[in-house]
């Protein structure tokens, strides 16, 4: 339990999302709508359409978790997604944007430095 790392994969649904969805509803969108599988151990993360609550689905050893954060005033920075003629589904994003997210820091306006990434994580 509590098992997200930045080893971890994480894709944000591109689209608002009604936080009152849990395990089977959420797993579903993965399923049906995201085109992945919930049990590749992949954290999927949602929000809801004013940006103040996230959700994130997440399949750790034993079985399903959801992470739920409501937040009491402000609201989440989203990155910029390029939607593709309709055809988004999901929008990969680094473990570092996700906690940017978290903590209130648009990381549009965040400079990233050059660091060195293991070859099956290139994605900067």
């Amino acid at each position: 339990m509590f098992n997200l790392t930045a080893s971890d994969r994480f894709y944000l649904y591109p689209y608002p999302t009604d936080m009152r969805k849990s395990f089977y509803t959420l797993g579903g969108i993965v399923t049906n709508q995201m085109g992945m599988d919930v049990q590749d151990g992949d954290a999927f993360v949602f929000i809801n359409k004013p940006c103040t609550a996230m959700k994130i689905l997440h399949m750790e050893y034993g079985g399903l978790v959801i992470y739920h954060m409501k937040l009491s005033r402000g609201q989440f920075s989203l990155p910029e997604i390029d939607f593709q003629e309709g055809k988004t589904v999901s929008h990969e994003t680094l473990w570092s944007d996700l906690v940017l997210m978290v903590q209130g820091i648009d990381a549009q306006k965040v400079k990233h430095r050059k660091r060195w990434i293991p070859a099956d994580r290139d994605r900067i």
